[in-house]
């Protein structure tokens, strides 16, 4: 997934169940310990995951040392805290984990101490954000740390800043009232990115009144909108792309910053300065709720995005001013080369990992070249998952709690270890999240901390 890790084929409308389900079944009450902040963290050795999918935007990480034996039981519970309605992973930086989810009414973005989980603080704001395929109404986006500062975006397009030591409130904007935003099929899920004093955000707003066909709604130029990131206000916006679920991301590629959005209709390229839109090519499903929630993965200067609903995958080179198109996965052709639904595929000495496929019972983690999209191998069985590079291997968090551990090898799928997660209920559709060598899993209701590389 990307952002938003649920986006899902629709079930059921909002029911009396789901609103039961908001008010009710929520965790206890926890009292916030500021002066637990006062001690500092233990593990030096390691990096931050400051934004969705880790400090380089891609699921990878740096560490190594990491238990390659794991005991029947499973890894050390470091810590575990229950968890309100959403889908969002979390994010540490600075000692501490951030984490954004809902409670009753509220949205709430808590920080707990990253190595023992206690409570720091909890900024809350009322939300009447209804799903309209019945699923959680909780966020779907992680947030992003900057420095002293925490950004937020909710399923209701509600886009918060508050200082990461004290949870204060620096600033707050109402995105979807101010840009008129056509409620998405399951509301507001691309996570921020953080260029320089830019905030980019994925707003997509619309001309006049919803209309019945949603495929008929009109841009009105805030595709995308930069925010002064000290003020919330607004820098520059561009392009009549309506909203997805993939997230902005801004790369180097061959020495210029470029901008990729992988919008409602395709993936646009454009400058993260000046806010000029540079290029777009299209790739949709003709499928009405059809959605675009991978992000688009570089690599040099080529750039794959994928989808499930249809079209499959697309690789394109960027030579500077627009797209080229490599390969495509062809539209006569029923099996895709690489469909991902929201997992980001992870690309290692050319080939892309990724979890293909629309619904739990037909996906399969594929391992497909790079270049040709060839199909080396294909893994069933796993259901939808999500997954995280780090030190030879990819730890798999599957959508019913199994977690995995897989060597990375393109001739075969090799599994390490696997085990059930005690407490991690369906849909577990969050990113693992490593730092410090302490491994982040969410869940259903529960986030759970484990120990993937050993203290020194």
């Amino acid at each position: 997934m990307n952002s938003f890790y649920g986006v899902f084929m629709p079930l059921a409308r909002w029911s009396i169940f789901a609103i039961l389900f908001v008010v009710g079944c929520q965790p206890p009450a926890e009292t916030p310990h500021p002066e637990a902040c006062d001690t500092p963290p233990s593990r030096t050795a390691g990096a931050d995951w400051p934004r969705f999918l880790g400090p380089t935007s891609d699921g990878a990480s740096a560490e190594t040392g990491i238990l390659k034996e794991w005991p029947r039981s499973g890894l050390k519970v470091v810590w575990e805290a229950a968890l309100g309605l959403g889908f969002a992973p979390p994010v540490i930086a600075d000692g501490r984990c951030f984490h954004f989810d809902r409670f009753g009414e509220n949205c709430r973005l808590t920080a707990r101490t990253s190595e023992t989980g206690k409570l720091l603080w909890k900024y809350e704001y009322p939300t009447t954000y209804d799903d309209s395929y019945g699923y959680s109404p909780g966020p779907r986006c992680s947030p992003v740390v900057d420095g002293d500062r925490v950004y937020a975006y909710g399923p209701d397009g509600v886009l918060i800043c508050v200082e990461a030591k004290t949870g204060k409130k620096v600033w707050d904007l109402e995105v979807s009232k101010k840009y008129n935003v056509h409620q998405n099929f399951f509301g507001v899920g691309s996570s921020p990115w953080v260029e320089n004093e830019l905030l980019i955000v994925a707003v997509g707003g619309s001309t006049g009144d919803r209309p019945e066909n949603i495929l008929e709604a009109k841009g009105n130029g805030s595709g995308i909108v930069a925010f002064d990131k000290r003020t919330g206000k607004e820098v520059w916006k561009c392009s009549d792309e309506l909203a997805s679920y993939a997230s902005v991301i801004v790369a180097e590629i061959d020495g210029q910053r470029v901008g990729l959005y992988f919008a409602r209709g395709g993936l646009l390229a454009f400058d993260p300065k000046e806010g000029r839109v540079l290029d777009r090519v299209d790739w949709r499903a003709r499928t009405l709720e059809s959605v675009n929630a991978s992000n688009p993965v570089v690599v040099g200067k080529q750039i794959l995005i994928t989808e499930c609903y249809g079209k499959g995958s697309l690789l394109l080179s960027w030579n500077g001013k627009t797209f080229d198109k490599v390969r495509a996965d062809r539209d006569d052709v029923r099996i895709k080369s690489l469909a991902c639904h929201w997992n980001t595929p992870i690309v290692v000495d050319g080939y892309a990992y990724g979890s293909s496929g629309r619904h739990e019972n037909e996906a399969e983690l594929r391992c497909v070249k790079w270049d040709t999209g060839e199909v080396v191998w294909a893994k069933k069985g796993l259901s939808r998952c999500q997954f995280s590079r780090v030190d030879g291997h990819f730890v798999c968090l599957t959508e019913r709690g199994e977690l995995s551990l897989l060597k990375i090898d393109p001739k075969e799928y090799r599994e390490v270890a696997r085990y059930e997660l005690d407490g991690i209920e369906y849909p577990a559709w969050a990113a693992p999240v490593l730092s410090h060598g302490l491994l982040y899993i969410r869940g259903k209701d529960r986030l759970v901390c484990l120990e993937l590389i050993p203290a020194k």
